[in-house]
Formats: C-alpha cells, structure tokens, sequence
C-alpha cells in the first residue's frame, strides 16, 4: 500500500484507529429509527421472538467483542448466551435445542474455525446469523443472516476498527431482541440508543489524549511483562487490550477479571510489574481499588484507564488516562481506544513493524 493511502499517519495502525468515529458512524448508520434499534430488514424477527439460547463463536478480537455481546444481551434481553473460541467449537458435544441461535463473528469472514462453527451449527439444524466486514465472505454467504459492520478495509493485521463496529453491531443487536421480546422497559433502551448516537463524538474526545498514551508508553516500553484488569464490561476490554499489546509489541501481556488476582496470579506480583486496570463501571469501582491496593501494596506500578467522574476513587494509581463520563454499559467501546494507541506506541518505540507483526497474518484460513 501506499504512503498516499495512509494520508498523514506513519501506519495503517494508527490511521484505523482515528478511522473508528467514521466506522461507528457508518455501522450505525439508518439502523436507530425514532430512538428504536431497526433490523427488521433481515426480516429474522420470528427467530430472534423464540430463541431460547444463544451461542456466540468467534476468535481473538472477535471473542472479546462476543464476550461483550453475551454480557449486554443478557442484561438487556434477557435471553441465556454462551460464548466459545471457534477453534474449540468443533471438540464440543453441544447440547443443541431447535430455538438455538448461533451467531459467528468474523471481521474478514474467511476465519476457518468460525466458518467451522458455523458449518456445525447448520449441520444440525441450527439458524445462524453472520457479524462480518466483508461482503460476499464465505461466511457471509453460508450464513442465514447477515449483520455487516462498515469499519472499511482494515490493512493493519492487529484489529482496531472492525472490533469496535463488531462491538457497535452486538449493542444494536442487543437492544433489538429487548426491544422485540418486551424484556426491558422501552423509555430505558431508547435512552441507550440516544447514547450510542453520541459515542463517536466520546471517542473523537478519546483520541485527543493521544500524546498523553505516547507519553506513558515512552516510559514503559522497555518493560518485559504487563498485567490488565478489569470487572464485569471492562473484563473482556482488558483481555483485548492483552492482545493488541501481545500481537503488536512482543511483550508478554495477561489479563484476568480483578477478582480473580487472589485465586493465584497475586503471587506474580513484585516491585516494579506494570498492572493496567480498567475502571469505567460505577458499581463495581469499589471492589476493584480493594483490589488494586493489594497489588500496590506488593510494589506494583497501577495504570489505570478510568472514567472522569471515577478519578477519585484512582488516587492510588500511579498513571491516570482519564475516560470522558459515559454510561458504563457502554463504557467498552470508548475504554478500547486508549489500549489500542498504547500498543501502538509500545510497539513503535521497541522498533517493531507495527503493521504487520511477525508470524501473524489478517485472515487465518488454516487450523
């Protein structure tokens, strides 16, 4: 590709990454009618009205945008979801009902242990719905239905806007089965809805701390290991904040949901470890700093990704990339951003070639 195509920025990486107001802008595009989420066109409401489970399959960065999925669909619509790596998929023996729904997320659409899952679910009967990026994918066209995202082409190999279009897409899903199966009071999901109209301007906000991220990621990108954290919605962020720092800088990088730290890996805390900790859900702010001052007290350096109205409750941490106030079920789409432009910058400051990492590639197509 040419230096022409990626306009002003030094990589693909960090053009995508400014490209993601566009991408929810154009994901969202006629989908929310006079405050109500509108999928009707997929003319797929009689299943969505008798679905009595939900299996979500995906891998990587799809997975986490999955793990989102599951959470707001639950809470909104009241339906039990189950989410599995694709790639394990297969070695299931899934108890299968008729009214199941299966939906696979594939940002190129070619990914071989979703396009699996997808063939499994249709072997024995079972409706499948598509999320992908790619018109005329071969999951696209094996699906039932098909949900696009409409992030645009994404050349870097670490995904940044197809991810947040696939998190977009798992809300509007979300808040369509509510609205459709009557399970959550109507004046509250057009709420959410008119919240998701404004999220590309929270992330346009996001991105101006970008200097600030460059900054911290200039201090710490000599360092050999890196722990995140989260609770409830910020979890699954955390895991793919873990990612994005694994595929593109090479440093080993973990995440765990923050009540877990004292089944185990407290013990990998000593003086000095970097802990990266995301705080952008209200109700659980407390029992994650409880948290957090075990792991200061064990000589952790905290990084905290935490929401403006929270920074209080942050006092201890270390470093602060203060969030704009938003609500927190939303809160994942806007709390991505900072982890993204901090792998970025992790990655370019130890030298390595940010758009295309070793051994990994866009689409995997093998098993």
């Amino acid at each position: 590709m040419s230096e022409i195509e990626k306009g002003e920025f030094e990589h693909f990486m960090l053009k995508e990454i400014h490209e993601q107001p566009e991408a929810i802008r154009k994901t969202l595009a006629g989908r929310i009618r006079d405050g109500r989420v509108d999928f009707s066109d997929l003319e797929f409401d009689n299943v969505f009205k008798n679905t009595g489970k939900i299996i979500i399959a995906a891998c990587g960065t799809s997975y986490h945008a999955g793990m989102v999925g599951r959470l707001v669909i639950e809470k909104l619509a009241r339906i039990p979801v189950e989410i599995d790596l694709a790639s394990e998929f297969r070695y299931r023996e899934v108890l299968w009902n008729p009214n199941d729904l299966v939906i696979v997320i594939s940002q190129s659409g070619e990914t071989s242990d979703t396009l699996a899952a997808l063939r499994e679910a249709r072997h024995n009967g079972i409706k499948v719905l598509a999320i992908t990026n790619v018109p005329g994918s071969t999951i696209a066209q094996e699906a039932e239905r098909v949900i696009y995202t409409h992030a645009g082409p994404e050349i870097a190999i670490a995904s940044t806007k197809a991810y947040s279009a696939q998190l977009l897409i798992m809300y509007l899903l979300a808040l369509y089965l509510a609205s459709l199966r009557e399970s959550c009071d109507a004046a509250k999901l057009e709420d959410l809805a008119s919240e998701l109209l404004a999220v590309d301007a929270i992330v346009e906000n996001v991105l101006q701390e970008q200097q600030h991220i460059k900054e911290m990621a200039e201090k710490y990108h000599k360092v050999q290991s890196i722990f995140f954290l989260g609770r409830g919605l910020d979890y699954p962020v955390a895991m793919e904040g873990a990612l994005k720092l694994k595929e593109t800088s090479y440093i080993h990088a973990e995440a765990y949901a923050t009540g877990e730290l004292l089944h185990g890996p407290l013990a990998l805390i000593e003086q000095g470890v970097p802990v990266l900790t995301l705080i952008s859900q209200d109700k659980l702010v407390d029992k994650s700093m409880a948290n957090i001052k075990e792991i200061k007290a064990r000589g952790a350096v905290v990084l905290a990704i935490c929401k403006e109205n929270l920074q209080e409750h942050c006092q201890e941490c270390d470093e602060k990339i203060l969030l704009p106030r938003i609500n927190p079920m939303l809160a994942p789409i806007v709390a991505v951003v900072p982890l993204q432009i901090f792998a970025y910058y992790m990655a370019l400051f130890r030298g390595n070639d940010v758009d295309k990492p070793r051994n990994l590639v866009k689409s995997v197509m093998g098993d």
